[in-house]
Parts: structure tokens; sequence; C-alpha cells
């Protein structure tokens, strides 16, 4: 109701613009999934439809907000970021998160019979999130490799305990084995116990999934002499590759670049 006497109650709200020529990273988590995926009965350690399905959120995600220029993901997980310069919603952190949070679970609940085409959506998926800012480049990179290193760590401990629980040992007795244990050892673990290498396992396991833009070049059509009449255009990658390490920034120098 404009301009009516009314109008004063606007002034409670909270200025909750972010601040100018930041990063900005929008992470959304999954709220008690432990107890969905068992309601679903989730493949342990890692499901591939389930994994997928995340995939296919944030890829939506990442096609209907332009302003969004990376995202990184494992298991119930996501991460957005935002370009530094991005006005969109006046970089509100209400409405950015808010439209975040919905706009990703609208998604899994729509897309659920795509990739589990024989399973009921039995309970209420739903997510929280939370924005932090960063003013550097750098920064976001430490982020990523954070995020990644955490998914290499859970990832690997959570392949040793289901499959000490899959060959009979209580959930107590898999936790006291694996206590204090390093990488190497649990490495060794799989492969001594099960015949697995674990740096064979698949990439979206071991090392989560990037979603960015690359330049491909794609045939559009044939010519009169049936050669390919080729065309370079941005397209959307679902990536699992390590972004700890330098190579893959080199390669794609634009994701991050500073305005």
């Amino acid at each position: 109701m404009a301009n009516s006497k009314y109008e004063y109650v606007k002034k409670s709200e909270l200025d909750d613009r972010l601040p100018q020529y930041n990063w900005i990273v929008v992470r959304i988590d999954g709220c008690h999934f432990k107890r969905f995926t068992s309601d679903h009965e989730f493949e342990k350690p890692n499901d591939e439809c389930g994994l997928n399905l995340m995939n296919s959120c944030a890829t939506a995600m990442f096609e209907n907000f332009p302003d969004i220029v990376f995202a990184y993901g494992v298991s119930d997980e996501y991460s957005f970021i935002w370009k530094e310069t991005t006005e969109f919603y006046e970089r509100r952190e209400s409405k950015l998160l808010s439209l975040s949070v919905s706009f990703f679970t609208s998604a899994y609940v729509m897309n659920w019979k795509k990739f589990f085409p024989q399973k009921e959506l039995k309970s209420r998926p739903y997510f929280d999130g939370r924005v932090v800012c960063y003013p550097k480049s750098w920064m976001i990179k430490d982020y990523l490799s954070w995020r990644q290193a955490d998914c290499h760590i859970n990832n690997q401990y959570n392949t040793c305990f289901w499959m000490l629980v899959k060959t009979g040992k209580t959930v107590g007795e898999a936790q006291e084995i694996l206590k204090g244990t390093h990488k190497e050892e649990k490495n060794d673990l799989l492969f001594d116990n099960y015949s697995i290498n674990y740096n064979e396992l698949p990439a979206m396991f071991r090392k989560g999934s990037s979603i960015y833009r690359e330049r491909v070049e794609e045939t559009v059509k044939l010519d009169d002499n049936g050669e390919p009449i080729k065309r370079s255009r941005t397209k959307v990658i679902v990536g699992h590759v390590d972004i700890i390490g330098d190579q893959f920034w080199k390669k794609h120098p634009c994701i991050l670049k500073e305005k």
C-alpha cells in the first residue's frame, strides 16, 4: 500500500546489502539428510543417482542465474560462487539466500522421479543455507580447496566405514578400527581387505562435482562437401576435477577474474 500511513513499518527492515566488490558464496546444505537418505534407502557410502540429482539441481541454478560463475558440490552440499560485481537483488543477503534455497529445493522435488523412477518421495527434502563474502579471488580458491579436501577426507573414511559394516562389523567396531588412522592406513585397509584401490574409485566420489562455463567448438552442420561447420559457444560443464592445485585455474583464468 504505497504512501499509506502504515508504510512506516518498512523502516524496521534491516539493510542487509552485502559489501561491494566482494565475491559471494552461497552454500546450501541438506537438513537431516542422514534420516532422509535412510528413509529412501540411498546406497552407502555414495549413491550415484542421489549425487546426480544434486548436480542436476545445481546445474539448473547455474543456468538460471548467470551471475553465478562457479559451483562446487559434494554429498548433500553445494556452494555457489557469485561474481564480485553482481547487483542481483541489490546484493541483499536475505534475497540471495532465500531465493537460492527455495529454487534448489523445488528443483530437487521436481527432478526426483527423473533419478529415482522406482522410489516414491516419502518425506520432504529441505535445505538450509549461509552466505559468506570474500574480497579476493585467492580466498575463493582457498574456500573451494577446503571443501574439496573435506570431500576427500569424508569420502575416504566413509568408504572404509561402510565396507567394514557391510562385511560384518558393527558400527562401533568399525569406528574403533578407523579411530586415529591416517590416509595411507585407510588406503591399505581398502586394498588389503577388499582389493579396492581408492584412487580408482569414481572421481565424482573422491573429488566432488564442479560446475563452470567453458568455450567449446561444436559442429552445427555439414557444408555441401560434407565437411563439418563448427561454431564456438559457451557450454555448462559438470566436471569431477582437482581444484586444489593450480592447473584447473590456469586453464580457466576467466572464472575468477577480478574486475
